[in-house]
């Protein structure tokens, strides 16, 4: 090594801790969101533009071990620092320890001026490397992260972690949620179909197995002052179907909202139910409303559909008058027709439009649709085996 090599190495030696300590009174004021930050991550900071210091030095010694070296400076605290700061603030801090060590050596030796500079773009392209591979892990243990959530809703198996598990993924669904069921393609966009779901209004998860693609979805919070006509939530049906482009032909069901996303698996249910019956009925619309195919579940043996229909449309018809259930009935078991209906019941068509148009208020399906018959006489059916089933039980405990 050079005499004036090796001289200005110990002089860089000597004031090793003079730079340190001027490049941290510098950080505090230059940078006010250094000054902010609580005391501990003030000194990982500190650590980590000591280490770029010594790095340095060691760097000039012998420079053949730039790489090593470079990324040597973030080892320190590599953890602590990307908690603490973005690579926005890295570089900025990288700017202040160079600014401070090129205006302390500049002066004694062009050479280290030229060194200086030469090892901060090392260091600049270590940050950035840094803060890459930190995305890249991140963005895998996101992945499975969310793979878990995804499953705890379809299985319904989730435990008092999943809603920290859920805010770790940066969930910005607020409120409601509902699951949409499809197939799709071996080869899936993600990052399309969250741009899609983000500009319906909706935040994503997205849960991939085999050739089944399931989507919980959640309206985006918003501001109340910020919510107007032109800017009001999407329902959920709008949204599957801005989503439809992303899966594969077949059947695509949404399942029943639910309150939030903690609830989902209820509506994950639904939706798998109905996709392994959505085949059967031939004017089903992509997508489909799981609820729109109770029917077919509950004839599947879907106990949840059972359960749906009762409480959605048997149990309103029997806490209204008599009159209406039985018109109902009557209307079912002679085909849909209003004159054999009235005939039955001793009363003018007129009255049996009204009763029916009643039913249609109370339950939401109107009965006079070929359709929602079906829906309303299986509810028919289920709850009433369900109430023999309950009086039968009554009596045999007497």
């Amino acid at each position: 090594m050079e005499p004036t090599k090796e001289r200005e190495l110990a002089w860089l030696r000597t004031i090793a801790g003079e730079l340190a300590t001027t490049t941290i009174t510098r950080l505090e004021e230059t940078l006010p969101w250094y000054s902010e930050m609580p005391p501990g991550r003030r000194s990982a900071i500190g650590l980590v533009a000591q280490s770029g210091i010594s790095s340095f030095i060691q760097w000039y010694e012998d420079p053949t071990t730039t790489p090593w070296i470079a990324s040597d400076v973030f080892s320190a605290a590599p953890r602590e620092l990307l908690r603490s700061i973005s690579l926005q603030e890295t570089l900025q801090l990288i700017r202040v320890v160079v600014t401070v060590v090129e205006d302390r050596v500049a002066p004694r030796s062009e050479a280290l001026r030229e060194a200086v500079l030469h090892y901060s773009r090392d260091v600049a392209f270590a940050a950035a490397d840094v803060y890459a591979r930190a995305a890249e892990a991140r963005g895998l243990w996101d992945a499975r992260l969310e793979a878990l959530v995804v499953d705890s809703i379809l299985t319904g198996e989730s435990d008092d972690e999943l809603p920290s598990r859920i805010a770790a993924l940066g969930w910005n669904g607020g409120g409601e949620a509902a699951v949409l069921v499809g197939t799709s393609d071996r080869a899936v966009d993600v990052d399309q179909i969250r741009r899609t779901a983000r500009h319906a209004g909706a935040d994503v998860l997205i849960g991939l197995q085999g050739n089944r693609l399931v989507l919980v979805l959640g309206r985006m919070q918003l501001d109340p002052k910020e919510i107007s006509s032109s800017n009001e939530p999407l329902p959920f049906i709008s949204i599957a179907s801005r989503l439809d482009a992303h899966f594969a032909a077949g059947p695509l069901v949404l399942g029943p909202t639910v309150e939030n996303l903690v609830e989902a698996s209820r509506s994950a249910r639904a939706a798998l139910a109905g996709i392994a019956v959505a085949r059967s009925w031939r004017g089903a619309t992509r997508p489909v409303l799981a609820d729109d195919l109770l029917p077919e579940r509950a004839l599947a043996g879907d106990g949840l559909a059972r359960r749906s229909l009762i409480e959605q449309v048997y149990e309103p018809l029997m806490e209204q008058s008599g009159e209406l259930l039985e018109t109902i009935w009557c209307y079912v078991d002679n085909g849909r027709s209003l004159e054999a209906t009235a005939r039955e019941l001793f009363v003018h068509p007129n009255t049996v439009r009204y009763r029916l148009k009643k039913v249609g208020e109370i339950i939401g399906w109107n009965p006079t649709g070929a359709r929602e018959a079906l829906i309303v006489q299986s509810a028919l059916i289920v709850g009433s085996i369900a109430q023999n089933g309950r009086r039968k039980s009554s009596a045999s405990k007497k």
